[in-house]
């Protein structure tokens, strides 16, 4: 069994509703006042309190600015945004690049962990940003991503998501509004384009919702790529603890993301090993059973040589396949072999978590699988996919299975 984050998505995401929501999940308040102290940011402070959105109760997280400028989420966002009426005087604008991002985070004190996390975050929403705009990312002048809230915003989430200590994160996707929104670039169309890009690069679905506005924003959006490992729910689990993290936007109905911690208590499906011994099969018998057992479902199938009795020289065919599928592997074998008998016991198994990515090579695409288990990570690029890759670009085999492993570490620990 294992435990899973659940950043559930019916309502959207936002960089604060997360703060607020890991808050109620349990995550420690006392280490997160301690961390942004040690940042030494001058010019804010924050409330955590628990209110409600159309009778849903939760927790909020707000950041109040002393000398606001402009977040984030409010160059994208209408002036429904939850410092508008904050903003109605001129606005400080003060521009950062990423490197003085990264120098306010390593100021901080926290876990290594929790400072990656928040760099990756932070690097995810600038990549988004310099798409956007059409620039290099180290041309990039980060006033929205260099405003404080959006910093302790970023930060908070990574020190919290880091306390409570979880490795595995389930991310479904975001219900997302409609319409347009009013920014500094003129009125745009929802999603904006930084959540569009990160929804793209990162492959997070997006589902339209009638509500008017943008229910998922960038911040919010980054926290959810940086942290998901899987985009799937067990087929039965149990909850151990759920927090609600209230939204400041008033779309008519109740605003929040619940984020839960999870059990997965599904039965894993028995697994057997099929085996038994021949000695005057041939060896296109061989070949023909065991591309019949593949086909048919096997998840390995596999010859040893052996001897048997008065010292034969033989074969010992092994597969591993469910309790489903055991009597059509069983006559699989049977009808392709000379066997006479065949032996199957019940087997444990221990695996990693397994994720296919699509990386992007300079040459064309490939997938890599992602298999994890508690903090050992590897890297497998798909044979089938490099295969067809090497020939469609004319390179070796090899050259490709190497950059489409060293993108995948690359893109993956950035």
């Amino acid at each position: 069994m294992g435990k899973y984050l659940y950043l559930e998505g019916a309502c959207g995401i936002s960089g604060d509703m997360t703060v607020a929501s890991l808050l109620d999940l349990g995550a420690d308040r006392a280490k997160l006042d301690a961390v942004l102290k040690s940042l030494n940011l001058d010019g804010f402070d924050y409330h955590i309190s628990q209110k409600s959105s159309y009778s849903i109760s939760g927790c909020d997280f707000d950041v109040h600015l002393h000398h606001p400028e402009h977040s984030y989420e409010e160059t994208y966002l209408s002036h429904e945004h939850k410092h508008s009426q904050e903003h109605s005087h001129e606005h400080h604008h003060e521009h950062r690049h990423l490197e003085d991002v990264y120098a306010i985070i390593d100021r901080g004190k926290m876990s290594d962990k929790a400072r990656a996390l928040a760099k990756k975050i932070f690097l995810i929403v600038a990549e988004a940003e310099s798409k956007a705009h059409g620039c290099p990312l180290e041309q990039v002048h980060f006033h929205e991503v260099g405003a404080i809230d959006s910093i302790v915003d970023i930060i908070s989430a990574a020190v919290l998501f880091d306390d409570l200590n979880i490795d595995n994160c389930i991310v479904t996707g975001f219900a997302e509004g409609s319409g347009t929104i009013v920014c500094q670039h003129g009125t745009l169309p929802v999603p904006a384009p930084a959540v569009l890009n990160i929804a793209e690069k990162y492959g997070i679905p997006l589902r339209p919702s009638p509500v008017k506005g943008e229910r998922v924003t960038p911040t919010g959006l980054a926290f959810a790529a940086a942290v998901r490992t899987t985009d799937k729910l067990p087929e039965e689990y149990k909850i151990l603890k759920s927090g609600i993290g209230l939204g400041k936007r008033d779309f008519g109905q109740a605003s929040f993301l619940r984020s839960l911690i999870i059990e997965d208590t599904a039965k894993p499906e028995q697994m057997l090993v099929v085996e038994c011994n021949i000695d005057d099969s041939t060896g296109e018998e061989f070949g023909l059973v065991q591309e019949k057992l593949f086909a048919a479902g096997a998840h390995d199938v596999h010859f040893i040589p052996c001897f048997m009795k008065k010292n034969r020289p033989a074969y010992l065919l092994r597969l591993i396949t469910t309790e489903a599928k055991r009597p059509q592997m069983e006559d699989i074998i049977f009808r392709t072999t000379t066997t006479i008998g065949i032996r199957h016991y019940k087997a444990a198994f221990t695996c990693m978590e397994r994720e296919i990515q699509t990386i992007t090579l300079p040459y064309g695409k490939v997938l890599v699988k992602k298999c994890r288990l508690g903090d050992i990570i590897r890297y497998n690029p798909e044979y089938e996919s490099v295969k067809a890759l090497a020939e469609t670009a004319n390179l070796p085999f090899r050259k490709v299975f190497d950059d489409a492993r060293y993108t995948a570490e690359k893109e993956n620990n950035a």
